[in-house]
C-alpha cells in the first residue's frame, strides 16, 4: 500500500508501538512541529516513504547498459541441450511412445 490518498480515508484499525528515548521523541516531534505535522502523520509518512523504496529496492532489478546487452544476448541465443535434457527427453518418448 502506497501513500495514496484513497489509503487516507480508509479507517486506521491497526496499532504499532515503538520505544525511541525521550531525545528521540523530542527530535521528532520538533520535525513535525517544523512540516506542520502531527507526530503520527510524521512517523507514518516517514515510515511509509522508507518501507516503499526498500521495497523498490528488493522488487526492481536494474542492469547497467552491458548487463543489459548480456542479458538480451543470452534470451535470444539458442543453447544446445545438455546430456541431461536430451536423456530426459528421449526417455520421455520411450514411455509416451512419442
Amino acid at each position: 500500500m502506497l501513500n495514496t490518498p484513497e489509503n487516507h480515508d480508509k479507517p486506521r484499525n491497526a496499532r504499532l508501538e515503538a520505544r525511541v528515548s525521550s531525545d528521540q521523541k523530542d527530535f521528532f516531534q520538533r520535525a513535525a512541529t517544523l512540516t506542520g505535522r502531527t507526530l503520527s502523520e510524521l512517523v507514518i509518512d516517514s515510515t511509509q516513504e522508507a518501507a516503499a523504496k526498500i521495497v523498490q529496492e528488493h522488487e526492481v532489478i536494474r542492469l547497467s547498459r552491458e548487463e543489459q546487452m548480456t542479458f538480451v544476448s543470452a534470451l535470444l541465443t539458442l543453447a544446445e541441450p545438455g546430456a541431461r535434457i536430451k536423456k530426459a527427453v528421449q526417455s520421455y518418448r520411450q514411455k509416451t511412445g512419442l
